[in-house]
């Protein structure tokens, strides 16, 4: 991934993102996610906060089209501290325990809230993203 380290780091430490999708006839999707960037791989878990259903829209969108993009972006009132990394790639839903088990252990590291709801064993799906093209930028240098 050929991007400032000032982007590697905010991809890698931000808190919050959003991922968007979109269905096979093109109709988006944006939705926050907690994540965990790791070995150049984006990773989301469906955890449990309560939910209608952990079938999620977003999953059945990655099935019917698995181009998505993610921005982790810092807003402040001093335009001057604005900054934002979008990354386009494809996604997938991790299958076997393999793939599972590091990302969902790197999600548990980063966010201690998943350490207290037992992601490990709780986790429903989990998405691995391919980054295809990274974009950054920030108001100051």
């Amino acid at each position: 991934m050929d991007v400032a380290t000032w982007a590697v780091e905010m991809l890698a430490t931000a808190r919050v993102a959003r991922l968007a999708t979109a269905d096979r006839a093109g109709q988006p999707l944006v939705v926050p996610v907690c994540y965990a960037f790791v070995d150049g791989r984006i990773y989301s878990a469906v955890d449990a906060k309560p939910k209608r259903t952990r079938e999620l829209r977003r999953l059945r969108d990655i099935a019917d089209n698995p181009r998505v993009s993610l921005v982790v972006d810092v807003w402040d009132e001093d335009w001057a501290r604005l900054a934002w990394v979008l990354v386009e790639g494809t996604a997938g839903i991790l299958t076997t325990d393999l793939e599972r088990t590091p990302a969902l252990a790197a999600l548990v590291a980063k966010y201690p809230q998943y350490a207290a709801m037992d992601l490990l064993s709780t986790a429903g799906p989990v998405i691995a993203i391919t980054p295809a093209r990274v974009v950054a930028w920030r108001a100051a240098g």
